[in-house]
């Protein structure tokens, strides 16, 4: 494959060079946020669009991390940059240790923010399902990156997330990579390498040796996809199936300041008045008598 001039722009006129690289969900926009507190002294920053991504969408290539850093080599060559360092995240930082087999001898330093290994990852069957399907299904790429962030980012930002990756990769660019970043094994090329290196990881990254196991990320697909569908389903009375109270009733929306919480269970606002015999509107009711008198909603209301 011939050289590619990769998409990019320059930030700082410093005397130490530094790629930018991103990740598999991501354009060159993943570093916009951390512009504003980078040495533009010191340091000059080329971010980059890999191939498949931003305003690199629609080039041709293999999509491989070898690929990706001769084309960043080519842009070194272009740009004058004689030596250079590399940061890398996630699949970026897989490319950034593929220079180190390529051109070793130009790099001054390697950078990965969660990198994936130069090992690649091994996936168990229906994970790869996943992370195959992720290229066409924007709920796989939303429970991956929640799985991956930690299970604690809001849906606001899940949602942009999945939207910025969706517009700014190609999917057919986009099932490449993962045969790439996650099936090739080139560890040995680079291991014993002399060129200084770090590794930065989250605290919640559950790749991290020592933290607990994540929870099945194809199992965390399905069940909120029968979730969505359960949420769609109206009862009889064309009510949202989700918000039932225990007699089974759709609740009405949170009113102001209630927030949908315990209160409106307790209140048990589906007109039986919250108690035994409530005169709002009753539900047919039970054989027998409680204490002399007959029972009028079979609910587990609050005594």
């Amino acid at each position: 494959m011939t050289s590619f001039l990769l998409p990019h722009e320059l930030h700082g006129d410093g005397t130490h060079k530094v790629f930018a690289v991103h990740g598999w969900f991501a354009d060159r926009s993943a570093y916009a946020p951390v512009l504003p507190d980078v040495d533009r002294t010191s340091f000059q920053y080329a971010f980059v669009d890999l191939r498949g991504y931003g305003r690199a969408r629609d080039a041709d290539g293999a999509y491989t991390t070898g690929e990706a850093a001769r084309d960043l080599v080519a842009l070194a060559d272009r740009l004058g940059w004689a030596r250079f360092s590399v940061v890398g995240h996630s699949m970026g930082g897989a490319v950034a240790q593929r220079l180190l087999a390529v051109a070793p001898h130009r790099l001054r330093a390697v950078v990965g923010v969660s990198p994936v290994p130069a090992s690649g990852l091994a996936l168990p069957p229906e994970q790869w399902e996943l992370f195959a399907d992720a290229a066409h299904r924007s709920e796989n790429r939303r429970a991956i990156i929640d799985v991956t962030t930690g299970g604690r980012r809001p849906d606001a930002w899940l949602d942009r997330v999945v939207a910025r990756s969706l517009t700014s990769s190609d999917p057919k660019a986009f099932r490449a990579w993962l045969d790439s970043w996650a099936g090739e094994d080139f560890h040995a090329q680079v291991a014993g390498s002399a060129v200084p290196a770090l590794a930065v990881a989250g605290a919640l990254d559950p790749a991290l040796p020592g933290r607990p196991a994540p929870p099945d990320v194809a199992d965390l697909v399905r069940t909120r996809r029968t979730r969505r569908a359960a949420e769609r389903r109206p009862l009889r009375d064309g009510r949202d199936a989700a918000r039932t109270d225990p007699c089974g009733r759709g609740l009405p929306p949170p009113g102001p300041g209630r927030g949908g919480g315990r209160a409106d269970l307790t209140k048990h606002q589906h007109g039986c008045g919250g108690r035994e015999g409530g005169a709002a509107r009753r539900h047919p009711p039970r054989r027998g008598r409680i204490r002399g008198r007959r029972r009028s909603c079979p609910c587990p209301h609050p005594r």
